[in-house]
C-alpha cells in the first residue's frame, strides 16, 4: 500500500515537473474563429509546436480574449504578452507603417510580396523594432470594403455623413474623412453591437473579417471598394523575444515566414467564397467606381507625405514595383 502510495506520488511529481517545464507562448490577435487570422495563427502554432521540442508551446487566444490591437500592442511590448497579430494599428506604433494606409497602393499578393522584398525588411522592420516591435513575419488582413445599413457605395459622395467603423490607425481616419465620411475608431470586438443598435451605420474590413464576424446579418449593403490592402504581421516584443534561446527564436521567426504561403492562399480561396456565401445570405453587393476614390485619394498622400518626410520615396519606390 505504502509503496502504491509513493508510485503514485511519484508519478505525480513527474507529470507537474513535466508541466512546468513546458513554457506557454501567447498568440493574440483579435479574430473570430473562422477569420484569416485564426487560421493564420493556428497554422503557424500547429507548424511551430512541432518544432518546438516540448520546451515551449504556442498557445493561441483569439476573439480579442488578450484585448483590442491598441491594448495588446501594449502588452506586447511590457513583455507581457509574447505574440500578436497586428494590423492597421501599426501605423499608430511607427509612422512609416502608414505608406500600408494609403488608398489602393499595394496592386495584388505578388505586388506585396515585392514590396516585402525590397522595402519591408529594410525600411519598416527597423522603425518597428525601435519602438519595441520585433516583426517575425508579413501575413495578410486583406482589402477591405465597405459595409453599411443607409444605401450602396459607388462613389466617396455616397458616404457623405455615414456613421462608419475604422480600426485604430489615423490615417484610416484621414482617408474617410477626404471621402466626406464621419468615421471613428472603434475595437473590433465592440463593432457588431455598434452596428445593430446603429451606434455606427456601417464598417470596412476584408471579406474574412465581415463573414466571421458576421456583420453581414446586421448591414444591408456591401460595397467592394478594396480600398486599402492591409497586411497582418507576426510580431513579439523586444524585450521578452531576447530571453528566448536562439534555437527557439529561429523555429518561430523560420515558421512565421513559411506559415506565409499558407496564408496567401488561403486569403485568395476567401475572396471568391466568402462574397459567394454573404450573397446567398442576403446582402446587396454592389461594385464602386474605383477611379472616383482613386482621385479623392490624392490630399491623404499628399499629408502623408509631408507629415512623414522619410515615406515619400518608400512610397514612389512601392508604386513602381506594382508597374
Amino acid at each position: 500500500m505504502q509503496f502504491g502510495k509513493a508510485a503514485a506520488l511519484a508519478v505525480l511529481v513527474l507529470a507537474s515537473t513535466g508541466a512546468a517545464a513546458q513554457v506557454e507562448l501567447k498568440l493574440g490577435h483579435v479574430g473570430e474563429p473562422g477569420s484569416l487570422f485564426s487560421a493564420a495563427a493556428d497554422e503557424f502554432a500547429r507548424r511551430a509546436n512541432a518544432k518546438l521540442g516540448g520546451k515551449y508551446k504556442v498557445v493561441v487566444y483569439g476573439s480579442s480574449q488578450l484585448g483590442g490591437d491598441k491594448e495588446m500592442m501594449q502588452k506586447i511590448k511590457l513583455g507581457t504578452i509574447d505574440m500578436a497579430q497586428p494590423s492597421t494599428v501599426m501605423s499608430s506604433e511607427a509612422d512609416i507603417f502608414g505608406v500600408f494606409e494609403m488608398p489602393y497602393l499595394v496592386k495584388d499578393r505578388q505586388h506585396m510580396q515585392r514590396i516585402e522584398k525590397e522595402l519591408f525588411w529594410s525600411k519598416f522592420a527597423p522603425e518597428a523594432e525601435k519602438k519595441g516591435i520585433k516583426v517575425l513575419a508579413v501575413w495578410e488582413n486583406g482589402y477591405r470594403h465597405i459595409t453599411n445599413n443607409k444605401h450602396p457605395i459607388n462613389v466617396p459622395a455616397d458616404l457623405k455623413g455615414i456613421k462608419l467603423r475604422v480600426p485604430e490607425g489615423k490615417w484610416r481616419v484621414k482617408m474617410f474623412q477626404a471621402y466626406g465620411a464621419n468615421p471613428s475608431p472603434m475595437k473590433y470586438s465592440e463593432v457588431f453591437t455598434a452596428l445593430q443598435t446603429g451606434v455606427m451605420d456601417g464598417q470596412e474590413n476584408p471579406f474574412s473579417q465581415i463573414a466571421s464576424a458576421k456583420f453581414y446579418e446586421v448591414q444591408k449593403y456591401l460595397s467592394i471598394t478594396g480600398h486599402v490592402y492591409t497586411p497582418g504581421y507576426l510580431v513579439a516584443g523586444t524585450r521578452k523575444w531576447s530571453t528566448l534561446p536562439a534555437d527557439a527564436r529561429k523555429v518561430l521567426e523560420d515558421t512565421a515566414r513559411e506559415t506565409q504561403a499558407f496564408v496567401y492562399e488561403k486569403a485568395a480561396r476567401d475572396d471568391e467564397e466568402l462574397l459567394a456565401k454573404m450573397k446567398a445570405a442576403g446582402i446587396s453587393v454592389n461594385t464602386a467606381n474605383k477611379d472616383a476614390f482613386i482621385a479623392a485619394s490624392k490630399p491623404v498622400y499628399e499629408e502623408f507625405a509631408k507629415e512623414v518626410p522619410a515615406a515619400k520615396e518608400v512610397i514612389d519606390r512601392a508604386i513602381a514595383l506594382g508597374k
